[in-house]
């Protein structure tokens, strides 16, 4: 199925869009407060860069124990995710500010942590945002490992009945893969499916760019550490995988239970690519929250505990999602319409768990069981 072919229904529910985004329209008029970036995402911004960049610093200073130098690796680890989670995510949304150039720039720290944000805003912004739990069209429940089974209208093999067991050692991989090979995959299949258009510029001028910023990144975090830093090189070596898997399994443990949960219903378009449900309607029943009480929590990660708002106004930033999550959630209720939120992260994480049994160990969708 093409995504060009896929149409949302336009007579199912499009009463509950149309009123919450008037609500929610009417929250900032009323409040007098910009839906972009204000003085604490700026701080946050500031805060989450010294966390990864300030423990890279620290690799050079000579006369520092091992352990220190590792635990340096660990802190730029967190510090990574924390800039995809909370930074270059709202930026490459346009969500940062109402300037796009200022977007660009700061959605361009993805450089920093080895990836491709045109590529990112494809898989991101056009297929997963779009089309979300889509089968064949929504890439993140569509890994091309046949390692994993994300969504119940892919084929089940063998070795799916033990992916709720080593599922969570390739979700460490996730921003190796992103940086060594991925970006070079994804920019050739996107150029076979004419998606590299939709970011103003053109197969080559894309690869130039990715080929460029991996040779920054890798100068600046492989060569100039293994050149310059005191530590040995088996340790910064060892150092920069445990970065690349802590930020990785940060990533994939804080995306996966927003999506891969027993309460998602996994829409298939009908012979002529239309989907039952509106679009908005469609990321309530495909999309969860956790944890909105959980506020240190919801800072580190972006206020990514709150997807349902987060997909439902991706243009707007993640600072303002808590209070309009109370909107969000007595609409839904108005038109009769699910509202998943878990209490808590761990109840989240052990659905998802859950979730990966089920869709290993059975067939038919649902697959709740």
């Amino acid at each position: 199925m093409n995504h060009q072919t896929v149409s949302f229904s336009k007579e199912t529910n499009v009463e509950f869009y149309k009123t919450l985004r008037t609500r929610v329209n009417n929250y900032f008029k009323e409040n007098n407060i910009t839906r972009h970036a204000n003085a604490t995402m700026v701080i946050k911004t500031i805060a989450m860069l010294a966390i990864y960049l300030v423990p890279f610093g620290f690799l050079f200073v000579a006369g520092l124990n091992s352990w220190v130098y590792f635990l340096c690796w660990i802190g730029m680890g967190v510090g990574m995710a924390g800039c995809g989670l909370s930074i270059m995510h709202d930026a490459n949304h346009g969500a940062y500010s109402r300037n796009e150039t200022i977007n660009k720039a700061i959605g361009n720290v993805l450089i920093l942590l080895g990836g491709s944000a045109v590529n990112w805003k494809i898989q991101h912004n056009v297929l997963h945002h779009t089309y979300t739990n889509i089968t064949h069209l929504d890439e993140d429940i569509d890994p091309p490992s046949k390692l994993l089974r994300f969504t119940p209208h892919k084929k089940r093999y063998a070795q799916h009945k033990f992916q709720h067991l080593y599922a969570w050692f390739f979700y460490g991989m996730m921003t190796m893969m992103w940086f060594s090979t991925k970006d070079f995959k994804q920019a050739k299949r996107y150029k076979e499916k004419d998606l590299i258009k939709t970011q103003g510029t053109t197969y080559a001028r894309h690869m130039t760019f990715i080929i460029l910023f991996k040779i920054i990144y890798v100068g600046l975090f492989i060569v100039c550490p293994f050149l310059f830093s005191p530590a040995s090189w088996s340790l910064t070596l060892l150092g920069f995988i445990v970065m690349h898997f802590i930020a990785g399994f940060i990533l994939s443990i804080i995306f996966q239970p927003a999506h891969v949960v027993p309460s998602s219903n996994y829409p298939m378009p009908d012979e002529s690519g239309n989907i039952e449900a509106d679009w908005a309607v469609n990321q309530l029943y495909n999309t969860a929250d956790f944890a909105p009480k959980a506020k240190i929590f919801s800072w580190y990660v972006g206020g990514l505990n709150f997807q349902v708002e987060h997909h439902l106004f991706p243009n707007i930033c993640h600072v303002h999602y808590s209070k309009l999550a109370e909107i969000v959630k007595s609409t839904a209720e108005e038109f009769n319409l699910p509202y998943h939120s878990y209490k808590t992260f761990y109840g989240a994480l052990a659905d998802h768990t859950k979730m990966l049994y089920n869709l290993g160990h059975y067939d038919q969708a649902p697959a709740i069981h």
